[in-house]
């Protein structure tokens, strides 16, 4: 690991960043033209004492998770996220898919900051949440330990019933088809993609509903949708959810509106006093051990 100049790179990113950029108030008397160490710790969710030991040269390796952790506080993109692993001799994340396609684009995650009275979350084209608003959490649970493809939402839905608590009953049956329909537009856009295939196999095998739908053949990317959320102490808020896709698809910024004037609008506003529900850890109970082990599906046989 060269650690000198792990800390000289560290150090350049956090002095290009501006607090505006991350959503943090501008200070008229800022001793530093860019970010605080502190500040980059809070946003990486670090402790600042292991920061600044990492700027100053010192310290023990960093994981993969934290060098993800600040890949994304510091907004870095792609090339330089894999400097920032080759500098700590940590293995680079898949080239194409995989790790690197949950790296939150820093053009998302800076708008997603700018959010944040609103709910609001990043998630993959096979709908895995990879970074989420405290209002998203507040509204839909936090997302789910650990990350990986089988804890993405459009996989539980059709593996794991408790998931399906967040709309109501008589909803299911169009969020199940507009599910399949965007499974079937991402699975043409990617090709001859492994990680949609064993997604699909997985699905069809665990699932007699998720098979039907997939052999109508509809194909639809959700853009835009109506919903109905049943939330645990406001009831059934109804609201228009809004997709924003990244240049290349894979990722999307979804976020939560209602009419100004609307039951909705009032309910959205009761959010921010009533806080988080601890909702994720309630769906956790209820998957499989060998749904979310490291985040990979349960072995669905050859695939075809």
């Amino acid at each position: 690991m060269n650690l000198p100049e792990l800390a000289a790179f560290l150090r350049s990113r956090r002095d290009r960043i501006r607090p505006a950029d991350v959503g943090l108030p501008a200070e008229p008397r800022r001793r530093v033209p860019g970010l605080r160490r502190e500040e980059v710790a809070q946003l990486a969710g670090l402790s600042a004492d292991y920061y600044t030991e990492l700027e100053r040269g010192r310290g023990a390796q960093p994981s993969p998770r934290t060098l993800a952790a600040l890949a994304r506080a510091l907004r870095l993109g792609g090339d330089q996220r894999d400097h920032l692993f080759h500098l700590a001799d940590r293995p680079l994340p898949a080239s194409t898919h995989g790790a690197s396609a949950r790296h939150v684009q820093p053009a998302l995650l800076g708008l997603l900051d700018r959010l944040a009275t609103t709910p609001a979350q990043v998630i993959t084209d096979l709908h895995e949440t990879l970074v989420q608003n405290e209002p998203a959490a507040a509204l839909l649970g936090r997302a789910p330990e650990p990350r990986g493809p089988a804890t993405g939402f459009a996989y539980r839905w059709f593996t794991d019933p408790a998931s399906r608590a967040v709309y109501p009953p008589e909803d299911h049956p169009h969020h199940s088809r507009v599910f399949v329909a965007d499974l079937h537009a991402v699975a043409a856009r990617r090709g001859r993609d492994t990680e949609v295939a064993r997604m699909t196999a997985a699905l069809r095998q665990r699932s007699a509903e998720f098979a039907a739908l997939w052999d109508t053949h509809d194909v639809g990317l959700r853009r835009t949708d109506h919903k109905r959320i049943v939330h645990p102490a406001l009831g059934v808020i109804e609201l228009d959810c809004h997709s924003l896709f990244s240049e290349d698809s894979r990722q999307r910024l979804l976020w939560f509106t209602a009419p100004p004037g609307t039951e909705g609008a009032a309910q959205l506003a009761l959010l921010g006093v009533i806080g988080t529900q601890d909702m994720a850890a309630a769906e956790g109970a209820s998957r499989t051990e060998g749904d979310v082990q490291a985040g990979r599906y349960p072995s669905p046989g050859p695939l075809a």
